[in-house]
């Protein structure tokens, strides 16, 4: 059987799908869009709520991309649209402190990351794909976008970000995946989970 190249254009070990799998812990939440809130929280100057529509009223953006996932499938040619994350960085204003967020979502999941991986252009919280409202099943109404991570560390059915001085691993994290998830380094999973021995 002939070697078959690694395309250069996804990271090692993904493989291209032009559909979008659905992978996610538990059931997909019943979530009304009219009754969400997006609480912002933690070591800021400024905390918030933002309602659904409070979100759409601010400064936009929309990103084209690829997405990968541990499970090593990717989507090329992704299209988001949604509020840029330094937008919530500026009007939360971190105290100095701050060296992590974390992302809250429904059905008690979280994920971690450091601020400066946040602070990242690409990053969003998005409320369409394709130019339509996001499906429940892929995480709406509204979902994290961190397109330079593996797709766990985007979370579905966002509803909180957390700003905190040191690291607290997440869902997925606490169960052995990577804590940095780098696609293009393969940073898949730990060594040992951290519940081992």
């Amino acid at each position: 059987m002939p070697f078959l190249k690694q395309d250069p254009t996804v990271p090692p070990g993904q493989t291209v799908t032009t559909g979008f799998p659905v992978l996610h812990v538990g059931d997909v939440p019943p979530i009304d869009a009219k009754t969400w809130k997006l609480r912002v929280f933690g070591l800021v100057e400024n905390p918030f709520e933002l309602s659904w529509d409070e979100l759409r009223a601010m400064p936009s953006k929309t990103w084209h991309g690829d997405i990968h996932c541990v499970t090593r499938w990717s989507k090329k040619e992704t299209d988001w649209k949604g509020v840029p994350f330094a937008e919530i960085v500026a009007r939360a204003k971190p105290k100095s402190n701050v060296t992590h967020v974390i992302q809250h979502a429904d059905n008690d999941y979280t994920t971690n990351l450091p601020l400066s991986v946040m602070l990242d252009d690409d990053v969003m919280v998005v409320y369409e794909f394709d130019g339509k409202p996001i499906e429940p099943v892929h995480g709406g109404p509204v979902r994290m976008l961190v397109p330079k991570r593996y797709f766990w560390k985007s979370a579905k059915w966002l509803h909180g970000l957390e700003f905190l001085d040191h690291d607290v691993k997440g869902f997925w994290e606490v169960r052995g995946y990577n804590n940095d998830a780098d696609p293009w380094k393969e940073e898949r999973y730990s060594d040992l989970p951290s519940w081992f021995g």
